[in-house]
């Protein structure tokens, strides 16, 4: 299989480039990620459907990924609880070689096709949940070893890749496949492959929050008062809301610990 992901860069003599050069090519390329998302909204759509319906009954969302990949998911899904207000462990990111991995590389950690699907069983992995595999190149043994057991178990699987025809998008019953094309820096997937992982991540996470009711209008009313800054947007929104003044709508924030319950209580 040839791999995209692992094709020559569209560039060449980078090192003979000025810094604005590089900058400007970088960006070049950069631009055309979004555009590689749009065309794969259709299969997100019925991914997120699935995620919301299955959340609904108390499923959860995993992501499973080895190296940027599995960072990718670590950070989307730690960042669910203090957003919307949803319980710790009801979106969950497993990297290859555990959570020392998620700062230093850990050797050939990715090339275990068993332990991913150890990873999920540790987790009390049921067929409640959804499993998302993010592999750029598709082809990763942590991944797809995982994506089949889960198949096997009747698990519903998901994958976000960069690699048309790559084991991880035959294996996934929803595969997402994004085509970025070939990396500025040959080879080098935390670049562009990367940022069209965070694009899905995002739009899925985000989607499937909303749809689960942790949204009002625009306003995260649900998210965790962990710092100044989060209580002062909580205020606002209870100000503008309630049309009360500045210290009546915080010291209503701090009674109630939300801004969804210090509406709800006082409307």
């Amino acid at each position: 299989m040839k791999k995209i992901t692992e094709s020559d860069s569209r560039y060449d003599h980078l090192e003979k480039m000025d810094v604005k050069k590089l900058l400007i090519n970088i960006n070049k390329e950069d631009k055309t990620v979004a555009f590689a998302v749009q065309k794969e909204i259709p299969k997100i759509e019925k991914l997120v459907n699935v995620i919301v319906s299955k959340m609904k009954t108390g499923g959860r969302l995993f992501y499973i990924g080895a190296g940027t990949s599995g960072r990718l998911g670590i950070v989307d899904a730690s960042e669910c609880p203090p957003t919307y207000g949803v319980p710790q462990g009801m979106v969950i990111g497993l990297i290859a070689g555990g959570d020392k991995a998620i700062r230093k590389a850990v050797e050939f950690a990715e090339d275990d096709t068993e332990q991913g699907w150890k990873d999920l069983k540790a987790n009390k992995i049921s067929k409640k949940d959804v499993v998302i595999g993010i592999a750029a190149s598709g082809t990763t043994p942590y991944v797809v070893g995982a994506l089949e057991k889960c198949n096997k178990n009747g698990i519903t699987t998901a994958c976000i890749t960069c690699n048309p025809g790559s084991p991880v998008a035959k294996t996934a019953n929803h595969p997402i496949v994004v085509v970025v094309g070939p990396e500025f820096v040959t080879g080098s997937t935390r670049m562009k492959s990367g940022t069209a992982q965070k694009l899905v991540l995002n739009m899925i996470s985000s989607t499937v929050m909303i749809k689960l009711g942790r949204v009002r209008g625009n306003k995260m009313v649900d998210m965790q008062l962990s710092n100044n800054k989060l209580v002062d947007r909580g205020t606002k929104m209870i100000m503008r809301e309630l049309k009360i003044p500045y210290e009546k709508a915080k010291n209503l924030l701090l009674e109630f610990g939300s801004v969804r319950k210090a509406i709800g209580a006082n409307h």
